[in-house]
């Protein structure tokens, strides 16, 4: 995978704890940022699909089973 570079802006305090954090580990800045914009994605990705599904069932003619009544086995 070829990295790009990508450039933003954080406040004092965003980067004062980044750089905390990068100083105790040893780790580079970049290292974090780049793995809190991958979880960060991650998240955020299942977030809108699972509110699309939801729009989507609420639009549908389709039924809800009651939690109770979920056969877990």
């Amino acid at each position: 995978m070829t990295a790009k570079q990508l450039n933003t802006k954080l406040d004092d305090e965003t980067i004062a704890r980044l750089d905390h954090l990068a100083r105790i580990t040893g780790r580079s800045k970049s290292f974090y940022a780049s793995e809190f914009i991958r979880s960060g994605l991650d998240e955020m990705e299942d977030w809108y699909l699972a509110r699309h599904r939801l729009e989507e069932f609420r639009q549908s003619d389709d039924s809800a089973i009651p939690l109770d009544q979920v056969d877990w086995s």
